[in-house]
């Protein structure tokens, strides 16, 4: 008896969410990854798929070929990257519409969308050039027009900035003796030492919803729960400072909490001062998101974060 790959089509799988999306599906095993890249031929690609993923090509500014490349998908998981191009032909939004149309049309059952919430409508209107966010919103709108079965992952600060961008720096005085003490800085734009912002371990905790959706999206017990419906997937909600606190622990080092200038780049900077003034924006749902463990889902920590990820990359050698 044979059995039908129950086939995942992952948007940015050579990337922070998708590429944590991939390797969930592969542990999880009841799933098959598809990765969509824009080129097969790509050292990431390959890499995917020496793992044993499919890569199939497809960009999300063609529609007429993400059809082909969806098609036998059960299910979408689909990321897409701000541009601040200003062409509404490279807009998110634009990329949006093309993956849950080309989705409809090759047959897919559920889509798994990554998203934020609409800045201006939460601020009534004070805040409204924060277009990553508002182009992320609008597909979600977009999408529950279409009668295409989706749920929507409300996304936060990523933990992962702490390396990767880097907010987290040793600090030059720390490393002119080896005899001297560790001291870093944590820095982000705008916010103060006791603003909050919420944060989330991307490359576990938004796998993990995931893998909760899919696995109950087809549960008629379960589908109102999660059938258009967002879920803000927070694992922490912190002031800068005790964010501070608790990476100094971690690293057994005196870590303090700077303020940044703008940036300079109008959406990112009404990015920066909404999350302050709104406590990381997602306050209505509280840490855990009681909708996600309600469908199986165990939020990492970040007690977690900081011991697996931060320690060995800051950490005394």
């Amino acid at each position: 008896m044979t059995t039908t790959s129950r086939i995942v089509s992952v948007f940015g799988a050579t990337g922070l969410q998708g590429g944590s999306v991939v390797d969930a599906l592969l542990k999880h095993g009841i799933f098959t990854p598809r990765a969509i890249s824009r080129d097969p031929q790509s050292e990431a690609s390959k890499k995917l798929a020496a793992r044993g993923v499919q890569v199939v090509k497809g960009d999300a500014l063609n529609k007429t070929g993400l059809v082909g490349a969806l098609r036998g998908s059960e299910a979408v998981f689909a990321v897409t990257v701000p541009t601040f191009s200003g062409s509404p032909d490279q807009s998110e939004l634009a990329q949006g519409r093309n993956i849950v149309d080309a989705a409809k049309a090759a047959g897919v059952q559920f889509l798994v969308w990554s998203s934020l919430p609409s800045i201006a409508e939460l601020s009534g209107g004070k805040y409204k050039n924060a277009v990553h966010y508002e182009e992320k919103a609008a597909v979600r709108a977009y999408t529950a027009q279409s009668g295409l079965r989706h749920a929507s992952l409300l996304l936060p600060a990523f933990l992962e900035n702490l390396y990767t961008r880097p907010l987290l720096k040793k600090s030059d005085a720390a490393q002119d003796t080896d005899n001297a003490p560790d001291k870093y800085t944590l820095t982000l734009p705008i916010f103060m030492s006791s603003d909050t912002q919420a944060w989330a371990w991307i490359g576990r905790d938004v796998p993990a919803a995931v893998l909760a959706l899919l696995t109950n999206y087809t549960d008629p017990d379960k589908e109102g729960e999660i059938d258009a419906k967002t879920f803000p997937v927070v694992t922490a909600a912190m002031t800068c400072a005790e964010l501070a606190g608790r990476v100094g622990m971690a690293l057994d080092a005196e870590v303090s909490f700077t303020s940044a200038p703008p940036t300079g780049l109008l959406a990112r900077d009404e990015m920066f001062v909404s999350h302050a003034e709104y406590s990381g924006l997602y306050t209505a749902t509280p840490v855990p998101n009681p909708d996600l463990v309600a469908l199986g889902m165990q939020f990492s920590t970040v007690g977690e974060f900081l011991e697996s990820e931060v320690r060995p990359r800051f950490g005394k050698k």
